[in-house]
C-alpha cells in the first residue's frame, strides 16, 4: 500500500510525501494511524534546522527517517490500531513512538497496548506523560511537597499534573501568557503570574526554555531547594545570574532529559516499563482539555507555521 508521510525538508517548511508499504516484515506490525502530536519544542527546533550537529546522532527519535538537518521525517507521539501483523496485535489499540504518517510498521517491541480508559486522542500525551514523569523521579518528588512549576505549556501542565496527585503536596503552576490559566484550572491547579510565584519552593521545575523562565525558577527557591531544568534550548544560548543568593542559599540545578531512565528507577524499570506506567496515568478525564484543538493531517504543511509560532497549546493531528 501506499502511505503519507510528514517530511520536514528546510527550515520553516514541511510536505507530505508518499511511502510504500510492503507487508510486515515477521516481528512488525502495520498501524492505521488515529491520532499524533506535535511538540513545540523539540520538534519545533528540529522544523526550525535548530538542533546543534553535536547532538544530531543523540536527537534521533526511534523510528526517524532522513538524517539532521533535512530532508528529516521527525515526530514520536503517535496512535493507532494494528491492522497487519501478529494475530495479538491486530485490531489492538497501541502508541508508539512514530512521526506523522497515516500508515506505518513498528517494531513488536516499541508498541505500547493501551488501556480501555485511555482513549487513543487522550494516549498522544504518552511521551510528555513519559518526560513529566522522569522528571519527578530525578527530583525525588515526595509527600507534603512545595512545588512550582514554570512554563504552563504541555509538559509543564502535565508535570503540575503529577505533582498535585502526590498526597500533602502544595503546587502552583506560572506562564507570562495567562491564557494558559484556563488549562491550569481545568486540571485543578493553582495558576500564578510571574509576579506572584510562590516563595520557598522545594522544587522548582522549569519548562519554558527561556532565561527569565530559569531566573524566576531560581528566585522561587527555598533554601537547599532545587531547580530541575527540563527545557532543551538547542543553539540558542542561556543567560542566568548565578550572582546574589544563589550560592549563600545552597541551591542546585539538576537537568532532567527523558533519554534515561532516572537513576533512581533505572535498576528496575527499562524504558518500555516507563511507558506503560507513564499511559497508565492518562487515566484522568481533566487532561483532554490538553488535547482539544485538531488539525487534519492533510493541512499539516500550511498549518505548521502558524502553529510554531502560536503562543497556544499545539493541536494535535488527526487521520
Amino acid at each position: 500500500m501506499v502511505a503519507r508521510a510528514l517530511w520536514y525538508v528546510k527550515p520553516g517548511v514541511a510536505e507530505v510525501r508518499p511511502e510504500r508499504l510492503p507487508p510486515p516484515s515477521p516481528g512488525e506490525v502495520r498501524v492505521a494511524t488515529e491520532y499524533s502530536a506535535i511538540s513545540r519544542g523539540t520538534e519545533r527546533m528540529v522544523a526550525l534546522g535548530e538542533i546543534p550537529k553535536s547532538e544530531w546522532p543523540r536527537m534521533r527519535a526511534p523510528l526517524q527517517a532522513g538524517d539532521f538537518s533535512f530532508p528529516v521525517k521527525y515526530g514520536y507521539s503517535a496512535t493507532g490500531r494494528v491492522t497487519a501483523g501478529s494475530e495479538k496485535y491486530i485490531g489492538k489499540r497501541i502508541f508508539v513512538l512514530h512521526p506523522h504518517q497515516d500508515h506505518f510498521h513498528a517494531p513488536e517491541p516499541l508498541l505500547a497496548i493501551l488501556p480501555d480508559n485511555v482513549p487513543s486522542r487522550r494516549a498522544v500525551l504518552a511521551a510528555n506523560m513519559e518526560t513529566a514523569l522522569n522528571a519527578h523521579w530525578d527530583a525525588g518528588t515526595t509527600l507534603g511537597d512545595r512545588v512550582l512549576v514554570v512554563g504552563a505549556g504541555i509538559v509543564g501542565l502535565l508535570t503540575a499534573h503529577l505533582a498535585s496527585r502526590i498526597a500533602g503536596t502544595e503546587v502552583a503552576i506560572t506562564d507570562i501568557n495567562p491564557a494558559r490559566a484556563k488549562y491550569a484550572e481545568k486540571l485543578g491547579i493553582r495558576f500564578v503570574s510571574p509576579a506572584d510565584v510562590p516563595a520557598d519552593n522545594r522544587i522548582v521545575f522549569h519548562a519554558s526554555a527561556t532565561s527569565a523562565g530559569l531566573e524566576t525558577a531560581i528566585n522561587a527557591c527555598a533554601f537547599e531547594g532545587c531547580v530541575v531544568e527540563m527545557s532543551w534550548y538547542g543553539t540558542n544560548p542561556v543567560t542566568v545570574n548565578l550572582g546574589g543568593a544563589f550560592h549563600s542559599r545552597r541551591l542546585k540545578i539538576i537537568s532532567s532529559q527523558v533519554g534515561h531512565v532516572a537513576p533512581s528507577h533505572r535498576n528496575q524499570l527499562k524504558h518500555k516499563d516507563r511507558m506503560e506506567r507513564a499511559i497508565a496515568m492518562l487515566d484522568d478525564e481533566r487532561l483532554d482539555v490538553l488535547v482539544a484543538d485538531t488539525v487534519n493531517f492533510e493541512d499539516l504543511p500550511s498549518t505548521l507555521p502558524k502553529i510554531w509560532s502560536s503562543s497556544d497549546l499545539p493541536p494535535i493531528v488527526r487521520y
